[in-house]
């Protein structure tokens, strides 16, 4: 099984006040996030880390990594260097260390950054049925007003017709998934259970933006960012 999650921020120790991830101290998060892990991946199982995976030095993340089941692979974030860069760091829990990868997951194309790319390989491939065959999937912007921006342009983007290949024409599909940990509740998720988390968080924005008449401010947007998390918690139930 193939598993993505992004933005761990493990030895971040003012994660709780960037996020506002709610647990008592660091090392509460460690262990609620490790058993989490562990109870939904096997050592069988692949996990792409989509970058920012620790603050920590080199020691003390080895240490952290050696109790996550699942064989690691890291798509490398900006934060990645405090243990990658640790002479310290034993590099032998990753079965790959990348900066960006293009993967088949049952048949469709995915495409791995930290950071998000609007515009991506393999962007307008689909099934028969016109089922989109191609995701990108990122991290790097948490729940910021950043990705408030990132829902906006796919949004507009996916109402503009354009000509695709052979003088086809349509939306440009935009299939971007923010694998942000904390939208799963830190559980890593397959492509498919992101897939519909995505639809169901983007709904949420669209929906509250409806509701207010339009554009949402920074303001307007921290009070949907509580609900999202909170929505996370009860795995998106309704």
């Amino acid at each position: 099984m193939k598993y993505y999650i992004s933005d761990l921020h493990f030895f971040h120790r003012n994660v709780n006040g960037l996020d506002d991830r709610g647990f008592e101290t660091m090392f509460d998060m460690h262990e609620n996030m490790v058993r989490i892990w562990n109870e939904r991946v096997t050592d069988n199982d692949e996990v792409y880390i989509l970058g920012d995976l620790s603050f920590g030095r080199g020691i003390e993340t080895w240490e952290l990594l050696n109790k996550l089941k699942g064989k690691l692979i890291l798509v490398e974030g900006n934060h990645d260097f405090h243990f990658l860069d640790d002479k310290e760091f034993v590099d032998n829990v990753f079965d790959e260390i990348v900066s960006y990868a293009e993967i088949t997951d049952s048949r469709r194309k995915v495409i791995l950054s930290h950071y998000p790319m609007m515009i991506y390989n393999h962007q307008f491939k689909v099934d028969e049925s016109g089922n989109p065959m191609s995701f990108m999937l990122y991290g790097h912007v948490h729940n910021t007003y950043d990705e408030y921006l990132i829902n906006r342009f796919i949004n507009e983007t996916s109402r503009l017709e354009r000509e695709h290949s052979r003088g086809k024409y349509g939306p440009t599909p935009v299939n971007m998934i923010n694998t942000f940990c904390m939208f799963s509740n830190y559980v890593p998720l397959t492509l498919d259970e992101w897939i519909a988390l995505d639809s169901k968080r983007r709904k949420l924005i669209n929906d509250f933006e409806a509701e207010h008449g339009g554009i949402l401010d920074y303001d307007l947007w921290k009070d949907l960012g509580t609900v999202t998390i909170e929505r996370s918690k009860t795995g998106w139930a309704g």
